[in-house]
């Protein structure tokens, strides 16, 4: 028996304080609810950001608080989704705010799915600082001086974000991003069938027909645009999507297209999302 089945079994059969749960679910209403304006911006509130650490810590060490906080992104049935690294601080002139998730559930494709988030957030740390180490030290090379220097920061950011959830399968997205000289962003969309133990594709989801229901939805978004941001096909734009394009599924079925930032755009368009109904 996995920890996380003996955790289940142990919290399901102790009973919960009325007072703790209620205040641990008041507190869950205001932490999801700052959360989701958090996700929008680049400067994200300290005592949100205390209040998810005391929440994590107990849903790592205790079942009766997860028991208590079943209504936050953790899912049940076959597998759990946990934050395991949720911390902001600066160090060094970088601010960091990191929130990492993890599919708690046994499978090859859950497991292979963390290591590969795990080795994304290590390379997106270990990329900023290396670049603000060397941004820092040319700036100081050419000339520029303390006073100037001034109180510059760098931003750098990983937060995930549950687009949908059964009882068998998920569907999230993590974000890492980061602002110094330019803002930049990255999303990667995960899929899983935990039941299956496979990752689940637009085939899956839209049938045979997937790469015309697709195109056309994109091409429709693209022809309606009136930002002028989207390449042309002879630029590099927009051609056809393939099993390589990422997505993600909806609560309501339906599934939203997701597009690198310059991928079919200028960058001022950011990551291009667009929704395709199946």
């Amino acid at each position: 028996m996995n920890e996380f089945k003996q955790a289940r079994e142990e919290y399901e059969s102790t009973p919960i304080p009325e007072e703790l749960d209620q205040r641990v679910r008041e507190g869950i209403r205001q932490g999801r609810s700052a959360g989701r304006a958090k996700r929008h911006s680049f400067r994200w509130g300290i005592g949100v950001a205390a209040a998810c650490l005391v929440m994590v810590g107990g849903l790592n060490v205790s079942p009766t608080f997860a028991a208590a906080a079943a209504d936050v992104p953790v899912l049940g049935g076959l597998f759990q989704v946990l934050t395991v690294r949720n911390y902001e601080t600066v160090k060094d002139g970088i601010d960091y705010d990191v929130s990492v998730p993890e599919v708690e559930a046994d499978g090859a494709v859950t497991e292979a799915v963390n290591a590969e988030i795990q080795e994304r957030v290590d390379a997106h740390l270990a990329q900023a600082k290396a670049d603000w180490d060397a941004y820092k030290e040319a700036f100081f090379a050419t000339g520029g001086t303390e006073e100037q220097w001034g109180d510059r920061e760098m931003n750098v950011i990983i937060d995930y974000d549950i687009k949908s959830q059964t009882d068998t399968t998920v569907s999230f997205v993590v974000d890492f991003a980061g602002g110094w000289v330019a803002a930049q962003q990255q999303r990667y969309c995960y899929n899983l069938d935990i039941a299956n133990d496979k990752d689940i594709t637009l085939a899956d989801v839209l049938g045979e027909d997937w790469v015309n229901i697709c195109n056309t939805a994109v091409q429709a978004y693209i022809d309606q645009d009136t930002s002028g941001l989207f390449f042309t096909p002879d630029q590099g734009g927009f051609t056809t999507v393939d099993d390589t394009t990422s997505f993600y599924m909806n609560q309501d079925g339906s599934v939203t297209l997701v597009f690198p930032e310059y991928a079919i755009a200028a960058g001022a368009a950011g990551i291009v999302e667009i929704p395709v109904e199946g």
